[in-house]
């Protein structure tokens, strides 16, 4: 899961983007990140984004033993 996480931000941010300062890179990356998280749809999720997701939870985490 986290290796198509960074296969995305790579593609559809990273190598979009010439970024030429630290500065301008974290605030591109964090950009795409919201995006990500709050209106790009996910077919793993159902086509849902992850904050919906995460904000219908009914269900509490559980502990790894």
């Amino acid at each position: 899961m986290i290796e198509r996480l960074w296969r995305s931000l790579k593609y559809e941010c990273v190598y979009l983007h010439a970024f030429e300062t630290g500065p301008e890179t974290k605030a591109g990356i964090r950009k795409w990140i919201a995006y990500y998280n709050a209106e790009r749809p996910h077919s793993t999720h159902g086509i849902s984004t992850p904050d919906e997701v995460h904000a219908n939870k009914n269900e509490p985490m559980r502990m790894a033993a």
